[in-house]
This record gives structure tokens, sequence and C-alpha cells, in this order.
């Protein structure tokens, strides 16, 4: 099975910029680029910050945008995004039973679980109790059945210490939530625009830079997190009996090398 992992588009309204770049068009040569060459991918997810600062017009564009891409999408909600403006911008949007944007797509390659991590006034997330029982129950309902997750905010630090004080709040109802179940074989998350990959727990997982800007790799930094203009990447994902694999593709990027005499020079 071959699914898209999309994260942190940013978008704004139509023609503004943020951070020195366009984020539609970024988007929308992401959208193109995944059109182009993955259209045999069962679906994309997207992992959150739809959106940059919410409001109806926001939504709209990303709605305008997302509405070209072929495959099927399945979005989360991130920490610049409104869960109430979301709902209302897709009433459909599938939610738990507590009102949290929390779904479980069921696939021939196992069960994926997408998680609302999201907390109004902050950055940083929460993944709260009751939304911790949910995913326990999800968890505990699909033991003998291979799992991924999917969530915003990544559940530990990355040691970027900018983007720790912006991480999960309190991490441990999410570690209680998964301790104990060997059937999750990958964790997708957003939020730190930037590509790292490990394990935790026992867990693999990997995340990638964003649609838009990325983040400074960047060890001493509080108080705000420095940004940059890394290429913009999404990533293909292969799952198979035997391993998760898992391609980041920076789209934008075009220094492609052929050759030229006896030697080599950038494709134009």
């Amino acid at each position: 099975m071959k699914f898209i992992h999309v994260t942190d588009p940013h978008l704004v309204r139509a023609g503004d910029r943020i951070w020195g770049l366009d984020p539609m068009a970024r988007f929308d040569a992401c959208i193109a680029d995944i059109n182009a060459n993955h259209a045999d991918a069962e679906f994309c997810i997207i992992t959150g910050d739809l959106v940059e600062n919410g409001g109806p017009a926001a939504y709209d564009a990303f709605a305008a945008s997302l509405a070209r891409l072929e495959l099927r999408p399945h979005l989360l909600i991130g920490n610049h995004d409104s869960r109430a403006e979301f709902l209302a911008a897709y009433p459909d949007a599938p939610v738990d039973d507590n009102g949290f944007v929390q779904s479980v797509i069921e696939t021939a390659a196992g069960d994926f679980i997408l998680l609302d991590t999201v907390v109004a006034g902050t950055h940083g997330g929460e993944f709260c109790t009751t939304r911790a029982a949910w995913l326990h129950a999800q968890l505990a309902e699909r033991a003998d059945r291979d799992v991924y997750l999917f969530m915003h905010h990544p559940p530990f630090d990355v040691n970027i210490p900018s983007l720790d004080d912006i991480g999960l709040l309190d991490k441990q109802p999410f570690a209680a939530a998964v301790a104990g179940f060997a059937n999750i074989r990958h964790l997708f998350f957003g939020h730190a625009h930037r590509p790292i990959a490990g394990s935790w727990r026992g867990i693999p997982f990997t995340t990638m830079r964003g649609t838009n800007h990325g983040v400074e790799f960047d060890l001493e930094t509080r108080g705000h997190v420095p940004k940059n203009h890394e290429p913009a990447a999404y990533a293909v994902v292969w799952l198979e009996a035997d391993r998760v694999l898992v391609h980041f593709h920076d789209y934008m990027e075009k220094t492609r090398l052929v050759p030229d005499g006896d030697g080599y020079r950038y494709a134009e």
C-alpha cells in the first residue's frame, strides 16, 4: 500500500505571504507534483496547521487548493488551526463522541488512527485523559491488527528547545495510552518543520518539513521558533509486510544533474 504524508501548509488568503513565501503557491506545487507522480497512492494525510491564522478566508483558500488534489484527503488539525473554524469549513469531518477531530481509517494494510492534539490559546499541544481514553480503546479493539498513528504535535521532545517549548504540554496521557501495544508500526507527525526520524518507546516515527517554511536546526534559541527557507517537502510511504518505507521528497528542488560531455551540468 502506498500513501502520501503532507504537513503544515499554513495557508493564508490568496496572494498573501508569510515568512517571505507564498504558502498557496507552494501548496499548489505540492498538489501538482503528487497528482503527476503519485496518482496510484491510496490517499493523502495532512497532519495539521492547514492554515496560518484560522478564519473563513484562510480555510476557503485551503479548500480551493485542496480541491485540485486527485487523491482522497484526510485532514488533521494543528496549533495554527481552530477546531471550531475547521469544523465550520468541513462540517462532514469525522469527530469522536467528545467533538475532537479524531477518527480511524480501516485499510487492508492496517488501521490508521488520526488524533487531535489541539488546545485553544497556545501553540503547545494537549492530549488530555479524555482523548487518551479514546485512543486506548481504539488500540485495544485493534490489538490483532497493524496500526499507524497520526498527530500534529510530537509526543516527545525533539531536542530543539524552541519546538520542545511548544510540544505536548503533558506527555504522560499519550504515553500511557499507547503503552503495551506492540502492533503500532509507525507514528507520523507534523509541527516540527524538519526531517526527523527515529524511534520512541519502540515505536518508529518520521516527520518532515512543511510545504511552506522550515525550522532551523537551532539547539539554543528559546522564546520563538527560528524559521528558514529550506526546500518544501512531502513524504511518499509504502507499507509492506516486512517494512514501512518513507521517502522524503523535496518537490520544488530543481538541481538535477545530467551528463554533459565528460562531466555533468544542472538540468534546465
